[in-house]
């Protein structure tokens, strides 16, 4: 043993070594962007929304496909039928008060290719969250409903993606 290194520092050490040697052998690693099968997609939502930027830069990001502004230009195109925010009294207190909401968005979509053919058919995608509700603190609650609101967004993106994803031409 080299001085200057205890033994607890050396069996430390090689403890804290060995899963990173564990994951690396069975060919673990971090899920990357997902590439898509098209080259060029067109993305029919409002580029201002929040929904149409972030669906843009994840398309984006995935590295194989370029996102077009005119659809005739693109190999597909992604076309939302439907977006509905809903919410839902979940419970009342014994003096007729809210105390839960449930919040939903659900957004319905298709693909469609350049020649018109339907690649995946008009597909509802749903996430909901639940919130307790406190009167007294309304200001914190509208906030913590906008936080559970892009938290579903992000999960209605990540669930798009993982279609896109699957689609093959």
């Amino acid at each position: 043993m080299t001085p200057g290194y205890s033994r607890r520092t050396f069996l430390a050490t090689g403890l804290a070594l060995a899963p990173a040697l564990v994951l690396g052998g069975c060919g673990f690693h971090l899920r990357g962007p997902q590439p898509l099968a098209f080259a060029t997609l067109y993305v029919g939502a409002d580029p201002n929304s929040a929904l149409g930027a972030a669906l843009r830069r994840r398309v984006a990001n995935s590295g194989t496909t370029l996102v077009v502004e005119d659809p005739a230009a693109a190999d597909a195109r992604i076309e939302f039928l439907q977006i509905v925010n809903n919410r839902e009294i979940l419970s009342l207190s014994g003096a007729g008060k809210v105390r839960e909401y449930q919040i939903e968005q659900v957004i319905t979509f298709r693909v469609i290719s350049r020649s018109g053919i339907e690649l995946l058919p008009a597909t509802s995608i749903s996430a909901r969250r639940e919130y307790n509700f406190d009167d007294t603190r309304v200001i914190g609650k509208e906030q913590e409903e906008a936080l559970l609101y892009r938290d579903i967004e992000t999960d209605l993106l990540q669930q798009l993606m993982r279609r896109l994803a699957a689609l093959r031409p």
